[in-house]
């Protein structure tokens, strides 16, 4: 097999040079203005950090949308719309197609090509740019590397804020089982399934970023034998799931036991060294997600709901 040829350096234009180029530059009276407005803000709603420099570790529409949002709140509630800092990580393709983001940045750090892996997904890269710009904090956006707990925990380390949850939740709500578990301890309702009635506590899952193993171990079925009977106890149909599965993949139902035992081989086969657990088929449902926003001060708020219930593979 030939191998690839190696990729002509991307030419650059003199308007996206003079975009990578840019330095700090000396903020405006009505800016520094504004930042003193930030510090009385965060102080007024009991905050402990202002925030004026921000790394979007993201691209494409998410980094649009956040840096308009931000910038709107910033012109509403402290009269300068330029309050807010943004440094843009920006790979040579946003950069040659001139995206909007790079546009709407204030700051632009550029970053290797290719898989995201390479880019925004990279966590190691991100932190580090962090810490070069000296950045308040990094909003991860959604996807790439804003469910990866290596981030938030790498720039607590180094006193920079990741704008959203800490690596402890996120490594527990990450996996299902532990996810049904703290519900559960939250006490929101749910349907019959193999780890019924287990709880926690949610300091431990703080700190540590996991169900104590006894407990998950609890939840779980192990074996064909294990999943008959807590089948049994729950009662058919049910969904045999893989916590570590996900987009159709290591999920299957059963109507009865035979069904449930060639299941159990799929499952098995499909997601390898995944924990599996057994919940009861809820017929003729709809999936609907609701977004809630909440931070550590002990504020939440419910956002806009949706339907989720058709999905490309089936899987919900």
């Amino acid at each position: 097999m030939a191998s690839a040829l190696p990729m002509a350096p991307m030419k650059r234009t003199q308007s996206m040079n003079a975009m990578i180029d840019k330095k700090k530059k000396p903020l405006s009276p009505q800016s520094l203005a504004a930042r003193a407005k930030m510090v009385e803000y965060v102080e007024a709603h009991g905050g402990s950090k202002p925030i004026h420099t921000i790394l979007v570790a993201n691209n494409g529409m998410a980094a649009t949308k956040a840096m308009l949002s931000m910038r709107e709140w910033a012109y509403d509630n402290l009269g300068d719309a330029k309050a807010l800092t943004f440094v843009a990580m920006a790979s040579g393709q946003d950069l040659d197609a001139n995206a909007e983001f790079v546009r709407l940045a204030d700051r632009v750090v550029e970053v290797p090509s290719g898989s995201n892996k390479n880019n925004y997904a990279n966590v190691e890269l991100i932190i580090d740019i962090a810490e070069r710009e000296d950045v308040d904090a990094v909003w991860p956006g959604w996807g790439h590397a804003s469910e990866y707990p290596e981030l938030p925990d790498g720039l607590k380390a180094r006193n920079i804020v990741f704008i959203g949850p800490d690596g402890g939740p996120m490594r527990a709500l990450g996996d299902k089982i532990a996810a049904s578990i703290l519900a559960q301890t939250a006490r929101v309702s749910s349907i019959p399934w193999s780890g019924d009635g287990i709880t926690c506590d949610p300091k431990v899952v703080i700190e540590t970023g996991a169900i104590p193993p006894d407990l998950f171990r609890k939840a779980m079925v192990t074996t064909a034998g294990e999943c008959m009977a807590a089948a049994e106890k729950i009662g058919y149909p049910v969904m045999l799931k893989a916590s570590e599965g996900g987009g159709g993949k290591g999920i299957r139902m059963s109507q009865n036991a035979e069904e449930l035992k060639v299941n159990f081989v799929q499952v098995t086969n499909e997601v390898p060294g995944s924990p599996m657990f057994l919940m009861q088929l809820c017929s003729n449902a709809r999936h609907l997600e609701v977004q809630i926003v909440g931070d550590k001060h002990g504020q939440a708020v419910a956002l806009n709901g949706r339907d989720c219930s058709t999905q490309r593979r089936f899987q919900k």
